[in-house]
């Protein structure tokens, strides 16, 4: 029976509370704060706005701009869109890179600050007064690799300063101030990039190959529409013979790049677990955490085009892999061919992946609204340049091209099983398709037998599923009634349970007690300091990640208390307490716990921290 509840068995169900409803005309005993919780609940038992409370009073126009801004609220329900950044530090608080040593700096030795316009503190005793108390614990970048490159800045600088605050080195110590994990993007390119001088003649080549062969396509097919007769000098009619020249089936364009096969290894997409790539939460810390259980192919969060060639800090940080990634790749999101292709280019010169992946699902409106993402589906003339391109300019670098897409963007109209086999025909070497339409978003189950429909469709290229897979059962389930499936992405049931790849390889339900599920966010925090820093803007950041995290974390209901076995991912539990107060606090909703769960491994939150999580709902 499948009744949207997640039963869990009954010693560990937390009696429901029905309280006393608060009267209108009763006032708050203490002041504001109950006052605006009662308004909050008034608000949320209307199915109207406040104001919209009672008989409207106006001019027709008014009424009309009302209901508009009910339309976008409407709209924009489910995300939280205005919320800030959990903490900003002040960069004036802030310490010069040429002070991370500490005190030897102050004594004249080591190198200045060569920036005259530097923005950061230069004050070393002010800083280390306003530097927040150090957090409990060893510092991991040390332990790791021998050394900190945040030096004084550390917020675990006690275990590698000495007695004259000084930062520790080995004896084979180099002078290096690049950070632990770095992105692939020098100053060098980056300045190249900005002031675009990049050489994307490659890429306009092909690009403006396959338009111009499209554009003769349209054309022949235009000409062959029309009656194509011609009259002889007796007034008879006889049929214009055929271009004998077109060439037929998939176009090559040897013309251009000549394939090298030493370098064409392909990879082999057959039966792997594959990460979605995921955005906020996909970052490299958590692809670590999930390759130790046993995930195979990783794929970084979607990046856009435009900021990867315009040479963002932000967007090629997402290019960066971890040494455990043995099949990692980038997804890419664009709406004009040329982009995207240049894009690709850049990446598979500069970057070191395996694959380019285009993201040909995503249903968000900023993306939608641009032309990019799952409003592809309806613009497949640039579809096909993009493909096209694409994976002709990956393959001169022994790079495959890839593709990610949904059923169709509206519930009533699936395509996928159409366009399919044109991407194949296109050069992809790899066809996801996400179960379910841009309209559905992550609501609804995936539609399995659709995906099989899908996968029929090809003759050499493998077709993953996306959707709903959640345990060891569904996985097996799905395997067996889609036999044409090529293999399984997971996205949401990864997030809420990395161990899934295990439970999949081992062929089993697994029930990791809450203190196994703790040392492994302690992983996650150690692998976040050693990518993100661990001074204090690098602790915040991995903080709001782990956090991000916990969002989908926290839905997880331990096997062991679940009365209908296993928990399925479109159920939602009632509220129940664990099997220790670990567990019960590691299942809590509320984000106040989950910031309590921070602090248990990152110390107290600075004064001003606000966490607001991505979504106010969750899409069980």
């Amino acid at each position: 029976m499948d009744d949207g509840i997640c039963h869990i068995k009954a010693e560990y169900l937390i009696p429901r509370v029905v309280e006393k409803p608060v009267e209108r005309d009763e006032q708050p005993k203490n002041g504001g704060n109950d006052g605006v919780a009662t308004e909050a609940k008034e608000n949320e038992a209307s199915s109207e706005p406040p104001e919209k409370k009672g008989r409207f009073e106006g001019t027709p126009d008014d009424e009309q701009d009302q209901k508009q801004k009910r339309d976008k609220k409407k709209k924009n329900r489910g995300q939280n869109k205005g919320r800030q950044l959990p903490f900003k530090e002040n960069d004036a608080l802030r310490l010069c890179k040429s002070l991370l040593d500490g005190s030897v700096l102050q004594e004249g030795e080591g190198k200045k600050c060569a920036n005259a316009n530097c923005r950061f503190s230069h004050d070393l005793d002010k800083f280390l007064q306003l530097k927040p108390k150090d957090i409990d614990g060893k510092c991991y970048i040390y332990s790791t690799k021998g050394y900190c490159n945040f030096g004084v800045t550390c917020r675990f600088a006690g275990a590698h300063l000495d007695e004259n605050k000084r930062n520790i080195y080995p004896a084979d110590y180099k002078a290096d101030n690049a950070m632990l994990v770095s992105t692939w993007l020098s100053s060098d390119l980056q300045h190249i990039l900005r002031k675009k001088k990049y050489n994307f003649n490659k890429s306009t080549k092909i690009v403006d190959k396959f338009e111009k062969l499209q554009q003769e396509e349209k054309s022949d097919k235009a000409k062959a529409e029309e009656p194509a007769t011609n009259e002889n000098k007796d007034g008879d009619e006889k049929s214009l013979p055929a271009d004998e020249s077109k060439p037929t089936g998939p176009i090559t364009d040897e013309d251009l790049i000549k394939l090298r096969s030493s370098e064409r290894k392909r990879i082999d997409f057959r039966d792997k677990l594959y990460l979605s790539p995921l955005t906020t939460v996909g970052n490299l810390p958590f692809r670590r955490i999930c390759k130790e259980y046993g995930v195979d192919i990783t794929c970084g969060e979607m990046a856009c085009a435009i900021p990867i060639i315009n040479g963002a800090i932000q967007e090629w940080a997402l290019t960066k892999r971890h040494a455990s990634e043995d099949l990692f790749g980038v997804q890419l999101c664009g709406h004009k061919p040329k982009l995207v292709t240049y894009a690709a280019q850049i990446i598979a010169e500069k970057a070191d992946i395996d694959f380019i992946d285009l993201n040909i699902g995503c249903p968000i409106d900023l993306i939608f609204n641009q032309g990019g993402g799952s409003a592809l589906l309806r613009r497949q003339n640039v579809l096909q340049v993009m493909v096209q391109s694409c994976s002709r300019v990956l393959a001169d670098y022994g790079k495959e091209f890839t593709v990610k897409t949904r059923m169709g963007i509206y519930n009533n109209k699936l395509i996928a099983h159409e366009i399919v086999p044109k991407f194949e025909e296109w050069g992809a070497s790899l066809i996801t398709v996400h179960g379910r339409t841009k309209e559905q978003r992550y609501t609804k189950r995936a539609d399995w037998e659709y995906l099989q429909r899908c996968a029929a469709q090809t003759i050499s290229v493998p077709v993953y599923g996306n959707g709903d897979i959640f345990c060891y059962n569904d996985y097996e389930n799905i395997r067996e009634k889609c036999p044409n499936i090529a293999g399984v992405m997971v996205g949401r049931g990864a997030l809420i349970k990395p161990w899934l790849f295990r439970e999949i390889k081992e062929r089993k339900n697994l029930d990791p007690p809450s203190s196994e599920r703790f040392e492994m966010l302690r992983r996650f925090v150690n692998y976040g300091l050693e990518h993100w820093g661990s001074d204090t803007k690098g602790v915040e950041t991995t903080r709001r990640f782990l956090l991000e995290w916990q969002s989908f974390l926290y839905r997880y209901v331990p096997y062991g208390l679940l009365e209908r076995p296993p928990q399925r991912i479109n159920e939602r539990p009632e509220a129940y307490r664990g099997r220790d107060d670990l567990e019960t606090l590691m299942a809590s909703p509320n984000c106040n716990d989950w910031v309590k769960l921070s602090e248990m491994l990152l110390g107290p939150v600075p004064e001003g921290f606000n966490f607001i999580p991505k979504h106010k709902a969750n899409a069980y």
